[in-house]
């Protein structure tokens, strides 16, 4: 891990367009020709480098943004997708067949969720869902048809922390793969490098940060993603989730300011945790002391990129959560949106949006409450200020009431 940063490896790649450009040429084509009938039969079957046949196998422009990626979270290579739900699919149905079985952490983003629970087992691949901070129960779980071990670095919404160098050596010892969602931490956390065998992130996050993308990718052994792209057997091939070479140059172009935004984001969400919890209102941060895997993260994380920028407050009812989030809307603290990593904070109620796939049932045993709000915290320059606004919010609306927060 010390000798390990996954910034400079992406510093360090230079691309020069065709053209001698600083930006690598955008590759605006859906087919490519040959000079021989055998070189595109060779193409086709995966052995020539360096040529393409059909942007749906692969583009100059997406195979830039693969190495990139790839050197980041310390893979071999990768494999771009037109979305995070088009990256975690097919990586999951390459990996398992009909019988097959996932251990999977409870609290994951919804989309993920409702494919294990919903969809898969239309395909015959069934899913056992476990508390991803009990190792025992994790192992409980595994069966002789288990495949595949899921989680989320820091899980969706709930913030919890998958030890994930635990988790690879049950994967290991029962000859499975682990395989790690991590959109929440990018550079804080290179999940590889703790024994994770594929990592996944919907791109139209941190990553392109934005909030004008939707992409994914799965960065993993050379191995597999040939698998993945295989002509006659690959879930990406067949199942055609294939990222545009216009969106791939854009997503580039932000990756490329990625330490300096999680920097700034993870800076911004510890200062309002910090000051949040002393005014006594329920906060959950992986940078707090008071998070129960707080020192574990501590020990996962490549320390200048912080704890990341997502943060939940619980005010106590869904509608209390709700005028909350659209004061702080009016006041232009931020939007009332889902999706998370944009230069502005985004909020949601994630129990009835993004959340809302998991049965009520389920949220209540895994402690998703109404009054639950998910923050991904922006770029503010003086968080100091937005924190005084966003006080004066929950002042306004009795959500803070204590003398001890009163505005100054």
């Amino acid at each position: 891990m010390k000798n390990f940063n996954p910034a400079d490896n992406i510093q360090d790649l230079q691309y020069f367009g065709e053209f001698g450009g600083v930006n690598p040429s955008i590759s605006d084509s859906s087919t490519y020709t040959f000079l021989s009938a055998k070189t595109m039969f060779d193409t086709f079957e995966g052995n020539m480098e360096g040529c393409y046949l059909y942007s749906r196998h692969s583009s100059p422009s997406n195979l830039y943004l693969d190495k990139a990626l790839a050197a980041m979270e310390g893979t071999e290579t990768a494999n771009v997708s037109a979305s995070g739900m088009g990256a975690i699919t097919p990586t999951l149905m390459q990996l398992c067949s009909a019988g097959d079985h996932i251990v999977s952490s409870r609290t994951i983003y919804g989309g993920t969720y409702a494919f294990l629970k919903n969809f898969s087992p239309r395909l015959g691949i069934t899913t056992t869902f476990v508390d991803i901070t009990k190792l025992d129960v994790v192992e409980a779980a595994i069966t002789p048809k288990t495949k595949v071990l899921y989680c989320e670095t820091v899980s969706n919404p709930l913030l919890e922390v998958a030890d994930i160098a635990g988790l690879a050596k049950i994967a290991k010892k029962h000859n499975l793969k682990l395989v790690v969602d991590n959109t929440f931490s990018p550079l804080s956390v290179s999940p590889v490098k703790l024994g994770a065998d594929i990592i996944i992130h919907s791109l139209t996050k941190y990553i392109n940060g934005s909030s004008d993308t939707v992409g994914g990718v799965t960065c993993a052994s050379q191995e597999f993603i040939d698998s993945l792209k295989n002509v006659n057997s690959g879930a990406s091939m067949l199942l055609g989730p294939t990222m545009d070479s216009l969106r791939s140059a854009s997503v580039m172009k932000n990756l490329r300011t990625l330490h300096i935004r999680m920097k700034q984001h993870s800076y911004n969400a510890m200062y309002l945790a910090e000051r949040f919890e002393k005014d006594g209102l329920k906060t959950v941060y992986p940078g707090l002391k008071s998070h129960p895997s707080h020192e574990l993260y501590a020990s996962m994380i490549n320390p200048e990129y912080g704890f990341g920028g997502m943060m939940t407050l619980d005010v106590g009812t869904l509608a209390k959560a709700n005028e909350l989030m659209e004061l702080m809307q009016a006041k232009n603290l931020g939007y009332l949106a889902v999706s998370l990593g944009f230069y502005k904070t985004l909020f949601s109620a994630p129990g009835t949006s993004t959340s809302s796939e998991i049965p009520m049932d389920e949220q209540i045993e895994m402690g998703l409450t109404d009054g639950l709000i998910r923050f991904s915290i922006g770029l503010d320059n003086n968080i100091e200020r937005t924190y005084q606004i966003m006080k004066k919010c929950m002042m306004e609306l009795n959500v803070l009431t204590s003398e001890s927060v009163l505005m100054e």
